[in-house]
């Protein structure tokens, strides 16, 4: 068996913890503490909550995608091989390294994502940049922790609490779509964001996509109605 190497570490902003990048051949590992956050040969609930998103919003015109999380790009990938030329997606990435390490020892798994010229990246908070935006994202796509409940950083939690999710309501276009990956199902998650005013659909994927793995949850909610109180049932 071909041990780990640790490659790198870094801090998480406001006392998340230390984030280690990890190698194994040519397999690549993201851990916080004892748990693992992403590993390089396991993409496929990230690519579904991308590719599943995106086709909510095919046919429109310059479509705007914000991603929260760049962690090993398998969101972003999957959204560049959806959306058109057109489309400008931006990806808020809080702990720079992560950044680093894409363009660095994991450049080979980015392949020329990061250069695309559809992409920006912003380092810094998503939920800032959530609570700035009025009706300026076509697609939100969250990916920041294991789900919506804080692990790496417990002010990830305000992305999910019923303000934070009218915020992501009104940060998005008519008929947009906010959607969250999690490593578990979480019945709280989808009954706030019925409250907040969105269509709600819950949707299994394996970690692995069609080859099996861990089972996550998608949430694929869908901007409702004129009024952030407003009730939508899926």
């Amino acid at each position: 068996m071909i041990p780990w190497v640790l490659l790198d570490t870094a801090k998480i902003p406001s006392d998340g913890g230390e984030l280690r990048l990890k190698k194994r051949g040519a397999e690549f590992s993201i851990m916080l503490g004892s748990n693992e956050l992403m590993n390089s040969r396991l993409s496929g609930s990230e690519e579904a909550l991308a590719r599943l998103s995106c086709l909510r919003v095919r046919g429109r015109e310059r479509p705007q995608i914000l991603i929260g999380g760049l962690g090993m790009g398998f969101t972003l990938r999957a959204a560049l091989a959806e959306l058109g030329p057109d489309a400008r997606i931006t990806v808020a990435e809080l702990v720079p390294a992560v950044v680093a390490w894409a363009r660095g020892p994991m450049a080979e798994v980015f392949g020329d994502s990061l250069t695309d010229p559809r992409v920006s990246i912003f380092e810094g908070d998503v939920g800032g940049l959530i609570r700035s935006s009025r009706s300026a994202y076509d697609v939100i796509l969250l990916d920041v922790d294991n789900g919506p409940e804080g692990l790496t950083r417990k002010a990830n939690d305000s992305l999910y609490d019923l303000p934070g999710l009218s915020s992501a309501r009104t940060a998005l276009t008519p008929g947009g779509v906010f959607a969250v990956w999690s490593s578990a199902p979480n019945k709280a998650i989808t009954q706030r964001l019925r409250k907040a005013g969105f269509g709600v659909d819950e949707v299994g994927a394996r970690a692995n996509g069609t080859r099996g793995g861990g089972r996550h949850t998608i949430w694929i909610a869908t901007k409702q109605g004129d009024s952030p109180g407003s009730q939508a049932q899926s």
